[in-house]
C-alpha cells in the first residue's frame, strides 16, 4: 500500500511504509531526504521500494514513472509531448493537467494537477476530492477512468 498527496499543483508526494518521496515539477527535483541531497534530471533510481525512471523531455524538462507494488504512477504535469508520452508508456495512475495525455495514456485514475473543471468537462467524467489517495494494489484501482483532486 502507498499514499499519494499534493501540497500544490507542481508537487506530488508518494508515501510508502518506509519512504516519502517528493516530486517537484517546478524545479525538476526528487527529494527523499537522501544523504546525496535532491535528485535532479533524468535517470533511473531506486528509493526504498520505489523504482523511478526520469525521462528527459525537450532537453530541459523531466517527467517520471514511479513503480511500487506493480502500480505505475506517471508524474508529468502539463507535458503533452507525444514522444515523451510514448516513452513514459502505460501508467495506471497519471498525475497531470493535460487532457491530451489522459486520452493517449488511458490511465485508470487521474490526479488532476491544475484546472480540474476544464479536465472534467473535456473528459466527461466526474471528479472527487481527497486529502490523500490511498492505493492498496493494482486490483484496487477503478475499472473506469476516475479523476481525483488532492486538496
Amino acid at each position: 500500500m502507498f499514499e499519494i498527496e499534493s501540497k500544490d499543483q507542481d508537487t506530488i508526494i508518494i508515501n510508502t511504509k518506509t519512504t516519502s518521496i517528493k516530486f517537484n515539477l517546478a524545479d525538476e527535483t526528487i527529494d527523499a531526504d537522501l544523504e546525496v541531497g535532491k535528485i535532479v534530471g533524468p535517470g533511473e533510481f531506486e528509493i526504498g521500494e520505489v523504482a523511478i525512471r526520469g525521462i528527459a523531455v525537450g532537453g530541459d524538462k523531466t517527467i517520471y514513472d514511479a513503480v511500487m507494488n506493480n502500480v505505475h504512477v506517471g508524474i508529468i504535469g502539463g507535458i503533452e509531448d507525444a514522444t515523451a508520452l510514448d516513452e513514459l508508456g502505460m501508467s495506471d495512475i497519471l498525475c497531470t493537467s493535460s487532457v491530451r495525455a489522459v486520452r493517449e495514456i488511458e490511465p485508470k485514475l487521474v490526479i488532476a494537477m491544475g484546472n480540474i473543471d476544464g479536465m472534467v468537462m473535456d473528459l466527461k467524467v466526474s471528479a472527487r476530492t481527497e486529502k490523500k489517495l490511498k492505493v492498496k494494489s493494482l486490483e484496487s484501482l477503478p475499472a473506469t477512468l476516475e479523476v481525483v483532486a488532492l486538496a
